[in-house]
Order: C-alpha cells, then structure tokens, then sequence
C-alpha cells in the first residue's frame, strides 16, 4: 500500500472509496485519545500561517471521506453555515475538532471547526460548518461558489475536544468564545446537552455539573447560534446558562438578549464566580484573546493543566 503525505494530497480524489490512507506520521496522537483536550501552554508566533502548516503537529484521523453540501443557510450577513452529508461511514469526531476541507480545484486546503455535535453525524451522517466570509480561497469558495449537491472532502483533525466517560470525575465546564471561535465550543455544549439527556433516558453515568458559556462578539448580530443557546439554556435550566458580551453594540439591545447581554469585554470579575477545582475552562477566539482571558484565569489561580485553547486565526 502506498502512503501520501499530508501535503501531497490533492483537493479531491475522485473516483476513489471514501477511505483514503495517508502517511502516518502525522496521525500520532499527542495526548491519550480519552483526554479532555488540547494544547497547552504559552501562545506561539503570531505568523500568519497555512492551515496545514500551523496545525502540522496535530493530530488527525487516518481517512479522508467525501461529503455533499445538502444545506446552505446563513447564520449573519458574514457567516454561512454548511450541512454535509458524509460518505464514509467510518468518519467520526469529537466534539471541539475541526476538519481540513478539500475542495475540487481549490489548491489551499481550509481549516474548519465543526460546529455540530457528533450526535447529528451518528443518527442522520451529518455535521455542520459555520465559515466566515474572508478573501481565503476556501472561504471564498464557501461565499461565492458552493451550492447543493457541491462535493468537497473532509478529515477530522484536533487535540482541542469534549469526550468525557462515564467513570470520569465530575466537572463543570466554562467555554469561552470570542466571535466565530463559538464553533467548536458549540459543538461542546451540544454533545453537553446530548450527554444530559442520555443519563435522564438512560442513567449513564456522565457526571457533568454546570456549563457556563461566555460568548464575545462585537455586536448582538455576530452571536452566531444566539437563538439556540437561549433554547438550551431555557431547556436545561440548572444545568447550562450563557452569557453574552458585544464590544461595539451601536443600537439598542433587544429585548430577548437584554437579560443575557452585557457591554464591555470578558473581565475577571466576570470568571471569578465560576472558579472551582473541578471546572474545566475551554477558550476559542482570537489569540489576543486568548492570551488575555488565559492570563485572567492564571492571576485568578486557576491551574493551567486545567486551561484548554484553541487558536483561530
């Protein structure tokens, strides 16, 4: 069997199953596969980068699967979002995970996060993608060219992810998200509410307290999800609350939001009252952002094996 690197694969290989093996030096994982989690440690260069290149070091799957476009809606007047119906039966992620996405005749290979919870893949063989309108090619193509019944291909990649056992210890979760860094952290509070209702169905085990999810944007049209998060919260009451932060809001606030929605930046103020030795902090967004919630949490004497981030460039 031959093996191709990483780098060497092209936008899309027609013809061919939906298994397609690449080399697998780059699919070591770097963490225990049951981890919660992610990189650690201090933010690197701020180089604008390639996808592949800045993520070359992560882990990812062995199969690249090819996927339809079977919906397209917009989630604000600068962020689509994609359902994909997935050809390989085999494919599977974790909730936070991201996916490189090849397109025919797109040579850049993009970087998207899931915003889906793996739930959807596992009962209907769909995820979805929420990508922001950028000159990127591949986002580009998003904007400007993809349609129903559009064929790229996908493979999951990531350290930064949510799976807990049954017979881990019990956890809160605060998520951080900074613009359209809530992806991955509402693929999280997804699987959240899937594990809750599971263990009432089922009585499963999973012992997750609180969710709390602080979300920043410039203004309240940016919250992308914002309608569903609210359903979440009214849903699971006890369980999940949201808090929204915009930066720039110029109008009014409407009224639904009003009660969750506060001027001004995510403070310390605003993440000591959920401080415990047992919550688990998941931050996503710009990395000026990360860097400062970080090193909030870090004055606030939050351990940092229990800080986990993901970059979005």
């Amino acid at each position: 069997m031959v093996f191709t690197p990483i780098f060497a694969i092209p936008p899309l290989l027609r013809g061919t199953a939906g298994v397609i093996p690449i080399c697998s030096s780059f699919l070591q994982p770097k963490y225990a596969a049951l981890c919660y989690c992610t990189v650690n440690g201090k933010m690197k260069s701020k180089r604008k980068s390639d996808h592949l290149e800045r993520t070359a070091n992560d882990f990812r799957q062995e199969i690249i699967s090819k996927a339809k476009v079977c919906g397209i809606t917009s989630e604000s007047d600068m962020v689509k979002r994609l359902r994909l119906a997935i050809t390989d039966k085999e494919f599977t992620f974790k909730a936070g995970q991201w996916v490189d996405f090849f397109i025919p005749g797109v040579a850049v290979v993009g970087g998207f996060s899931i915003c889906s919870n793996p739930g959807l893949l596992e009962q209907e063989g769909e995820l979805e993608l929420a990508v922001k309108r950028t000159t990127h090619p591949p986002a580009h193509w998003v904007h400007t060219q993809c349609a129903l019944h559009s064929e790229v291909a996908l493979r999951v990649g990531g350290n930064f992810f949510f799976d807990p056992q049954p017979t881990d210890a019990p956890v809160d979760l605060v998520l951080i998200a900074g613009g359209v860094g809530i992806n991955p952290l509402f693929s999280i509070l997804l699987h959240v509410t899937d594990l809750h209702r599971k263990e009432g169905k089922e009585g499963t085990g999973y012992q997750i307290g609180m969710t709390n999810l602080l979300y920043s944007a410039k203004n309240t049209d940016e919250l992308l999800f914002r309608k569903r998060i609210l359903g979440l919260t009214n849903a699971f009451p006890g369980k999940i609350a949201c808090n929204f932060h915009v930066t720039q809001q110029n109008s009014g606030i409407c009224e639904n939001l009003r009660p969750y929605t506060k001027q001004g930046r995510i403070s310390g103020n605003d993440l000591e009252k959920y401080i415990s030795k047992k919550t688990l902090w998941y931050i996503c967004g710009p990395p000026p952002m990360i860097e400062s919630i970080s090193k909030l949490l870090e004055d606030l004497g939050v351990t940092q094996k229990n800080i986990f981030f993901e970059k979005w460039w």
